[in-house]
């Protein structure tokens, strides 16, 4: 394979040792050129607008700028590096984060050489990876219920926090500079949303399930 063809790679991780071990890991692999390393979100970046990057292996958790944040970066102004996200964590969010941030595909760190390599090689075609943690992570959170309130608006979660405070919908109408019939809508869609039939159910549920926060 000549060096047109050479897929260049981005190790981004602040424990130097575990940037040293992939080198290591990878380096067998004649396809594969490891071209820098990054011990920060923000360092990984800036070597990524600096240099041609085919593939990035992207710690999750990092001081600085953390891996969501540097793979969102690096996708919006490098839409040609493809980025693998190389942790320990696999948890729901973490998982939905990566993928939403534009990672093409999800690996644990205790992953094999081999299986490494060719994650790397699909995510340069265009393929996505998953470790199997990972791949149930986000079968979790496709399938998970909701959270209460999760689609009120934020103007009825703001009525809905003058509710929590005991106004009544002249004193919030007054508050919020609306009419008392705006208000009246609003307190409806709330009750209708969160399932209550009375503006007492919904201040209970909201307190309890911790829907909107008051200063």
């Amino acid at each position: 394979m000549s060096d047109m063809q050479t897929i260049k790679v981005l190790i981004v991780d602040d424990h130097d040792m575990v940037r040293k071990g992939l080198s290591v890991l990878l380096e067998d692999f004649n396809d594969l050129r490891i071209v820098g390393e990054a011990s920060d979100g923000q360092s990984a970046v800036d070597q990524c607008r600096q240099q041609p990057v085919d593939v990035v292996l992207m710690d999750m958790i990092m001081p600085r700028m953390d891996g969501i944040e540097a793979t969102k970066r690096i996708r919006e102004s490098c839409p040609g590096t493809q980025i693998i996200a190389l942790t320990s964590y696999h948890d729901d969010e973490n998982v939905s984060k990566a993928f939403k941030a534009g990672a093409i595909g999800y690996l644990m760190k205790n992953v094999s050489g081999d299986d490494l390599a060719n994650a790397i090689r699909k995510a340069y075609d265009g393929q996505s990876t998953l470790a199997p943690e990972a791949a149930q992570a986000l079968i979790s959170a496709t399938t998970r219920r909701p959270a209460v309130g999760y689609d009120l608006t934020e103007r009825e979660r703001e009525v809905l926090t003058l509710m929590i405070e005991g106004l009544n919908n002249r004193e919030i109408a007054e508050r919020l500079f609306i009419s008392g019939s705006t208000v009246k809508n609003h307190v409806s869609s709330i009750l209708s949303k969160l399932g209550t039939a009375s503006r007492t159910q919904a201040v209970a549920m909201a307190v309890e399930n911790k829907i909107v926060h008051s200063d």
